[in-house]
């Protein structure tokens, strides 16, 4: 228990301060209980003496009054304290997470996927903003409650006490022993719990795939196992604990019937006055509920701790080193020398070299799997070279900030990804700073000004979580828009005009020019009137350049680039007779 306390003091990080407020103010809560115990003892003591006079009374109303007064000011303070700590913990360690994801690889979340990452800063870290003011309500009072209660029955008679303390302290014994077995099963509760979620989200992600192939109860088995296992880990912990939760309840009915008896008999021998007599029987009835408090606060203090452990665990995810430089090189142009790369134990990129000229345009072109897209990624740092590096104004990017990189670059990728949120604020991504009307004009430029205005609020309609709201060809304009709003010197394009429809892409085109005039261009391109005008084509096959050269040198050439532009051309004659 000390270990997890300790545990969950560490992690409050900037929140220790409330939490040392709400066990001083705990403490003043149980002082403030003894006068409402002291009020029925004067009540008591009044009418066995046949004192029939107002004083005890009003005596028994001030200590009431006091009590009430005490216990709601108390009790509040410390209440909004422990719940400033719980929900500010959990919200400062999603913001450390949500930086943490930054600096991870995107290889990363082939071990650790987004569904398992979204369970932590939704479910885990729930129970870490709702258990740790509970665990420390429960905890604090339950105990300093019943230390003092047992001090009050000490008073009246020890042995009524040394019952008392008995009935404890086996409920303690059987807490102990439940508290193990739960500590057994708690992270296998926690772990049921992120699979379910990431399971969850990954079927109402791909909701469209599974109605397309007419799946719905068929496909969804991994669904079904992880709310199985969910189901399953929650009934175990019930179906373990229930056994003891039972003893426990038995113990101390026992020991408060015990308490009662042993009050009776000792004034009916003389040996101790009624009015302690009935106190001793009123005390049966409070003196339990402190303790009940306390073994509730230490079971759920265990799915905390687990749930603190599992948090910690997502934060040792592998981080890429990141450099001090902040500054923007003089010059933009891109080196790579003998770059090679991996996922996992197979090789992508095998020893490419090559130079990026500022202010040019290098379109890459290859088979599908080539390696092309990842090339993209590991300029811009999604991932880190294995060996070899990659340099940006003859400077390798992992000695730049990450900061300082991305304010270099801009990337449209092929396939988009748009916010809930408003469609200016969408594009204003890259800038949070724009004004409205450099929003237009970019959106404008990107030729989606149009659609835009036929929303229901304009620039202010809010779309569906990942533009589910917008066709393809629309969500890769405001793509285009945001990277034309950041303007940064260098953009890779990952085929931004893939998803665009014919009547527009001759506009697009025009806004594709817009955004990489003067600027240092990488773009995986499929599409011929891309390629023609590039000042380097890159052709990479299997991992490694295999051509390079101008679109004339290379037509002239048999190879990957002759076949590629042959088919192209083959493509544009073909019609329908």
């Amino acid at each position: 228990m000390i270990g997890t306390f300790r545990k969950i003091w560490n992690f409050a990080d900037q929140e220790r301060g409330n939490i040392n407020k709400s066990v001083a103010v705990s403490f003043l809560n149980a002082i403030f209980r003894m006068f409402e115990v002291s009020a029925v003892y004067f009540v008591i003591m009044a009418l066995v003496r046949g004192n029939k006079g107002a004083a005890p009374a009003w005596i028994a109303i001030g200590f009431m009054v006091l009590s009430i007064v005490g216990n709601a000011v108390t009790s509040r303070f410390s209440k909004l304290q422990q719940t400033h700590a719980g929900y500010f913990m959990a919200a400062n360690e999603r913001i450390r997470l949500g930086n943490l994801l930054k600096s991870v690889p995107m290889g990363q979340f082939n071990h650790n996927s987004l569904g398992e990452v979204s369970g932590v800063c939704t479910t885990v870290l729930g129970n870490v903003e709702t258990l740790v003011p509970m665990v420390l309500v429960n905890i604090l009072s339950g105990f300093v409650g019943t230390v003092v209660f047992i001090g009050m029955i000490l008073l009246f008679d020890w042995r009524i006490g040394l019952i008392a303390a008995a009935g404890i302290f086996l409920y303690l014994v059987v807490l102990s022993v439940m508290e193990k077995k739960f500590a057994a099963e708690a992270p296998n509760a926690q772990k049921s719990q992120t699979a379910m979620t990431a399971a969850v989200l990954e079927y109402v992600q791909g909701m469209g795939v599974v109605k397309s192939f007419n799946l719905s109860g068929k496909g969804d088995k991994r669904l079904q196992d992880a709310l199985e296992f969910n189901r399953k880990s929650n009934y175990d912990i019930e179906f373990l604990l229930t056994p003891y939760a039972i003893a426990q309840d038995l113990i101390l009915q026992i020991a408060g019937v015990g308490m009662m008896l042993s009050a009776v008999l000792l004034w009916l021998h003389g040996q101790m006055i009624v009015a302690n007599a009935l106190m001793s029987i009123v005390m049966s009835f409070l003196v339990f509920g402190q303790i009940k408090l306390f073994g509730m606060g230490i079971t759920m203090m265990r799915l905390a701790d687990a749930s603190i452990d599992r948090t910690i665990a997502t934060e040792q995810m592998e981080q890429m080193e990141e450099g001090s430089r902040q500054r923007s090189p003089e010059s933009h142009e891109i080196t790579l020398e003998n770059v090679h790369f991996s996922y996992g134990n197979r090789e992508i990129i095998r020893g490419i070299s090559a130079c990026l000229p500022e202010h040019t345009t290098t379109a890459i072109i290859g088979p599908s799997g080539s390696g092309k897209t990842t090339l993209c990624n590991l300029i811009a740092r999604f991932w880190d070279v294995d060996r070899g590096s990659i340099k940006i104004g003859g400077i390798d990017i992992r000695d730049y900030t990450l900061e300082a990189l991305m304010d270099q670059l801009s990337v449209v990728f092929q396939t988009v990804y748009l916010f809930a949120d408003t469609v200016e604020n969408n594009i204003k991504f890259g800038k949070p700073n724009a004004t409205h009307e450099e929003v237009v004009a970019a959106a404008r430029k990107a030729c989606c000004d149009d659609f835009i205005e036929r929303l229901p609020q304009g620039y202010q309609t809010v779309i569906g979580e990942g533009g589910a709201s917008l066709s393809g060809g629309e969500k890769q304009r405001i793509s285009i828009a945001r990277a034309l709003l950041k303007d940064a010197p260098i953009v890779i394009l990952d085929e931004a005009t893939a998803n665009v429809d014919p009547e527009n892409e001759d506009r697009l085109q025009q806004a594709v020019e817009a955004l990489t005039r003067n600027k240092t261009i990488l773009m995986i391109a499929h599409r011929l009137k891309t390629v023609r005008h590039a000042d380097q084509v890159l052709v990479v096959d299997h991992g490694q350049i295999v051509q390079r050269g101008t679109h004339e040198e290379l037509i002239a050439q048999k190879g990957i680039y002759a076949d590629f532009v042959a088919e192209r051309q083959k493509a544009i004659g073909w019609k329908l007779n």
